[in-house]
């Protein structure tokens, strides 16, 4: 099974917004993470995680997301995402096509697709 096969469309800011708002963002689209974006490139990603670590009403976005930020290419595997999930420890993987955000993967995908996969590389 491939990336592309269960990505789904992520929610992407464009602008550099306080936590609050972010957080309020998340929660009213029900939502894990915001990938932030600047003229179609990914300049970070920021997750629930980050806004519990970091909260405070008047920080930004840009201080606290993470900028060195793990992608994958829509035709690979899905054994490669959960390869590269369990190396660097995330949970979510923009999914980038030519240098430009398409979708998202997330470890909750993987798992609602857990019956489509095939193997025991979850369990290895």
């Amino acid at each position: 099974m491939l990336v592309k096969e269960i990505m789904k469309r992520p929610f992407v800011i464009d602008k550099d917004l306080t936590l609050s708002e972010a957080a309020k963002l998340m929660g009213s689209k029900n939502i894990g993470c915001l990938i932030f974006v600047s003229k179609d490139r990914i300049k970070g990603i920021i997750t629930e995680r980050d806004l519990l670590k970091n909260f405070s009403k008047n920080e930004k976005v840009s201080k606290v997301m993470a900028k060195d930020v793990i992608t994958i290419e829509p035709g690979e595997s899905i054994e490669n995402a959960i390869d590269k999930m369990r190396t660097k420890k995330i949970k979510r993987l923009p999914v980038v096509e030519n240098g430009k955000l398409v979708g998202i993967v997330t470890l909750t995908d993987i798992a609602a697709n857990y019956e489509a996969l095939e193997g025991s590389f979850f369990f290895e």
